[in-house]
Formats: C-alpha cells, structure tokens, sequence
C-alpha cells in the first residue's frame, strides 16, 4: 500500500507495508507510479517519498520477485523519480536495503536518521543490480561507498552517509518536511532546468552488452534461487557459481 498525502505544493508518499517492513511488490511499484502521475499533474513543488515505521523500505518482496515483470517496474519507478519536475526528498528512517537504497538514490536529495541503515545485499542473494543503479549509487554515495556495498554488501549508516555528503541533512520526517515547506518556494522552472542538466552528466555506458549478459545469468541462475530460498528459510546460502 502507498499513501499520497497533500502538504499544500507538497506531497508525501508513503510506502506503508509495516508487516512487510515496507519491502515493495509488483503493486506497491504501481501505486509508486501513480503517486508520480499525481504529483505531476497537480504539480507539486516537492515530493517526499518515506516509508511507515520501523523501515524506508527493506527492499524488494522476495516472495514474488522475478527478473521479469518486477524488475521492468522497478525501473520505471526509478526512473520516474529522476525525471519528475520537481524536487524529490528520500526522508529515511530505519532499514533502507536493496530496492530501498535505489529509491533513496533515484530522489534529489536525502534526510535520514542517524541510525538509518543503506546498502545492497544482492551478492548476499546471487542477484545483480542493473547498470543504472550502479552508476547512481557510485554517484550519489562515491564510488569507494558504492564498492563496499556492491561488493562487499557492506551497510552505511545514515551519519556515516552524512559524513559522506551523501545524505543532505541527518533527522527525521518531521525536519523533511520543514525542508520541503522551504523549497516550495524555490522557482519551480529553474528546479526543472537544473534537473534535466543533472541527469544528463551521467556518462555513457561501455561494454553494456557484456554487462547485462552478466546481470541476466545472475538472475537465472541457480544461485539466485539458493539465495531467495535461503533467505525466506532465514539461513546462509550456499552459492555454487552456477
């Protein structure tokens, strides 16, 4: 479930799935476009995405996660993020893991708890992020971060993040809100000018066929299999290379 909540020129989108600590399946990533749609066309200043307590969103629903349909519309939520108009605030409070780290990237800008936890479990999982989550985690987060957490699955917190200059502001919802309240009133063509400017500074891809065929045998693999199970069975998989 996704709540859209009105602010005057600010929406806030919720992603409120408590009991699934806010990990995202097909239909939450089709309620996160539709948060997009009306946000556009009510033309909103500024658009907070955040998740219900106690998570931003722990990452995607491996209980019915596929490189197929899941994926195809995980990448149009991202994307729509990037290309919304206005200004995105990721405001985050507890776990943001796996797809909740993507969507923390894909805003703007970032407020988070100091205990907030980002990364990328996918190697825990014999799964493989797509290249635009590698470029954007390398940087939004700086590459030496982004190793850590593709590589490694390594976690940061949101103070170290800070540190980082990674995360804008450290405190809670309550403080992107007020931040928010405060860009409203920033002209909204120039912020649409200036966004179109970012997003275009992302090199260009090399080798990009060689990379998804990599991305793809992961995802088919049986080591993706080995790791959802082992991680709904809540034991440490046992990957094979294969």
């Amino acid at each position: 479930m996704v709540r859209v909540e009105w602010r005057d020129r600010v929406v806030v989108v919720t992603i409120d799935r408590p009991e699934r600590r806010n990990a995202v399946d097909h239909a939450t990533l089709l309620s996160l476009l539709a948060a997009q749609e009306e946000a556009t066309a009510r033309e909103a200043r500024v658009l907070v995405l955040t998740g219900a307590p106690p998570a931003f969103c722990a990452g995607a629903d491996l209980t019915g996660v596929e490189n197929g349909e899941f994926v195809a519309a995980l990448v149009r939520v991202l994307r729509g993020f990037t290309r919304l108009p206005m200004v995105t605030i990721a405001a985050v409070d507890g776990p943001a893991l796996g797809a909740g780290t993507q969507l923390a990237v894909a805003c703007d800008l970032r407020v988070a708890a100091p205990t907030s936890s980002f990364g990328i479990p996918a190697a825990k999982l014999g799964l493989a992020v797509d290249r635009w989550t590698l470029d954007r985690v390398s940087r939004e987060f700086g590459a030496s971060v982004a190793r850590g957490m593709l590589l490694a699955a390594q976690t940061s917190t949101g103070e170290q993040l800070h540190h980082a200059g990674a995360v804008h502001r450290l405190g809670e919802l309550a403080d992107a809100l007020v931040w928010a309240d405060e860009l409203a009133h920033l002209a909204p063509l120039t912020i649409r000018a200036h966004k179109l400017g970012l997003e275009g500074l992302a090199p260009a891809p090399e080798d990009e066929a060689a990379f998804e065929s990599a991305r793809l045998a992961a995802w088919d693999s049986d080591d993706a299999d080995e790791g959802r199970r082992a991680f709904l069975e809540k034991r440490r998989p046992e990957f094979r290379g294969r």
